[in-house]
């Protein structure tokens, strides 16, 4: 491909067309290139920090199991209140989203 021929096929095209065709086909390919542009622009973003931080409890090495059983008792209450929160919070939005269902429906979709 030689830039040359394809200038002159492109003002043997663009000779061939109508003014207006013309504008509008600049017209078409800047509002294509706006739209390209702004998704591009919207795409990026800065991702927010978030620490990560874990803590990890330490234990005496020469506990004895009664300790152990102990502790293990704690954590299972606290376990069990965490997956109750979960489950309450889970069937909230899951009824949330069935009384949209249901207006939906009622609409017709």
């Amino acid at each position: 491909m030689s830039p040359l021929r394809a200038y002159r096929d492109l003002r043997l095209f663009l000779g061939q067309r109508h003014p207006h065709q013309v504008l509008f086909g600049l017209l078409a390919i800047v509002v294509t290139g706006l739209i390209l542009g702004g998704f591009y622009h919207d795409s990026h973003f800065e991702k927010p920090y978030k620490r990560n931080i874990i803590y990890v409890e330490q234990w005496r090495a020469d506990r004895s199991d009664a300790e152990i059983l102990a502790q293990q008792k704690i954590d299972m209450k606290i376990k069990a209140k965490q997956i109750a929160e979960f489950e309450a919070a889970r069937e909230k939005r899951r009824a949330q989203f069935e009384r949209i269902d249901n207006q939906l429906t009622a609409w017709g979709f």
